[in-house]
């Protein structure tokens, strides 16, 4: 199916099978740093295959910290929170935001400065949203007006209440973590919920968080603890079969050992809105995450719009929601601004990409309009280095008439590398 940077999609009428996704893409990054963060060992199983996670494991290996990994088991030997060795050489996040964000609040208490840099993709990606609240504790951060390198200046930080102007977990986590490192309790109100795989894991790992509505506290100076914990698979690599199933009526995916968490899985919600079947048993659940099993038949194809408000809850999925209206139905998004400073600009690339597969498209500032019309004609999309938009025109070409090319296909290594040989037996 690939050669290269390009991948050769074939039309399906339906798909049919059961998948475990890779371990959580979030959830990892984080177990890794919390385990960094404790004292002790830990033992990390179904980490993330991804490259961004491993970005993050590199990073804190380049602060002196003991990591082994097996597979896609890991091993890391805790340094605490000051226990940090000064960098020999800059910190490579590699195309990973949620690397460079993280580790901002964590870098701007040490007492030495780290550089941290990445890709051309993600040296385009703002940090202002970082740089601003942790600056508000005392962190001094330098950039490249607003952007990566970023010249993190280690220092003594004081406890703050900080309103969010973005929802993002990534802010919230900066600040959480910069808090962890003061005297005194840190404050961070969101604006709207977003994922709280932060407050979880850091109570995992035996830090105290509270959480009141939209605002998380933690209280500074905390001890955590080295523990042993499973990685749930990733719900965000999972939705692309989830809406190629709801895309395709006769289709039926059973996605196993899936995490559940609240706030990551209102697309559900969505694939029922569309037509789709949808049925979620839980399974278990570790360190507050639960997991389960989740299938979804594909039953008559409609319309859905995606209002504002939901858009924090769905940031990752959308790329995957314009998707369904690919063999028909209408998808709407509106409230998504935030999409044009992702690894791509998430609008213009896919309203592009989907016209080029024969999609009527519509894009707007903050949003778009998918207009499914019956099978496209199929054609060649070009994905930007972006795993997600090349995993979602994947989806949508499998309704297309003939075969479909996806240029910078390669990209789904950044969260799933074995998307496409996925993709080939759920075909099948």
């Amino acid at each position: 199916m690939r050669s290269q940077s390009v991948a050769t999609v074939m039309p399906a009428r339906r798909i049919h099978g059961r998948v475990q996704v890779p371990g959580d893409k979030s959830i990892s990054h984080r177990y890794a740093l919390f385990a960094a963060l404790s004292e002790g060992r830990s033992t990390l199983t179904n980490y993330s295959t991804g490259a961004d996670c491993h970005s993050t494991l590199g990073c804190l290996r380049g602060l002196g910290t003991g990591i082994s990994t097996s597979g896609t088991t890991v091993t890391v030997s805790g340094r605490g929170l000051h226990g940090f060795a000064p960098p020999s050489s800059p910190l490579d996040c590699g195309n990973s935001g949620t690397t460079m964000r993280m580790l901002v609040g964590v870098l701007a208490a040490q007492r030495f400065s780290s550089e941290l840099i990445g890709d051309a993709s993600l040296s385009l990606r703002p940090m202002r949203r970082i740089i601003e609240p942790v600056s508000l504790m005392g962190a001094r951060i330098e950039s490249l007006d607003g952007h990566a390198p970023l010249l993190v200046h280690g220092g003594t930080l004081h406890a703050a209440h900080i309103t969010g102007r973005v929802a993002s977990a990534q802010v919230k986590s900066a600040v959480v973590l910069a808090g962890l490192h003061t005297e005194g309790v840190t404050r961070f109100t969101e604006l709207a919920q977003t994922r709280d795989h932060t407050e979880r894991g850091l109570r995992a790992f035996g830090f105290h968080v509270d959480v009141d509505g939209l605002t998380v506290s933690i209280a500074g100076g905390q001890r955590g603890s080295g523990q042993d914990l499973p990685v749930p698979g990733d719900f965000s690599s999972a939705a692309f079969w989830l809406v190629a199933a709801a895309s395709l009526p006769g289709s039926r995916v059973v996605i196993e050992q899936v995490g559940l968490n609240p706030t990551r899985t209102a697309l559900l919600d969505v694939l029922q809105r569309f037509g789709a079947q949808v049925t979620v048993e839980q399974t278990g659940g570790h360190a507050g995450e639960p997991i389960g099993t989740v299938t979804v038949v594909g039953d008559r194809t409609g319309s859905v719009e995606i209002a504002p408000d939901e858009v924090p809850a769905l940031i990752d999925e959308l790329p995957a929601v314009a998707a369904l209206a690919a063999h028909g139905g209408e998808v709407t998004v509106r409230g998504a601004a935030e999409l044009r400073v992702k690894e791509s600009d998430r609008i213009t690339t896919l309203v592009t990409g989907f016209r080029n597969l024969g999609i009527d498209a519509d894009e707007h500032a903050d949003g778009f309009v998918i207009h499914g019309g019956g099978a496209p004609t199929g054609g060649v999309a070009n994905a930007r280095e972006d795993h997600r938009m090349a995993m979602a025109f994947a989806v949508a070409a499998l309704a297309a008439r003939t075969s479909s090319r996806i240029e910078g296909a390669d990209s789904v290594a950044i969260s799933y590398p074995s998307f496409f040989e996925t993709l080939e037996r759920l075909v099948a």
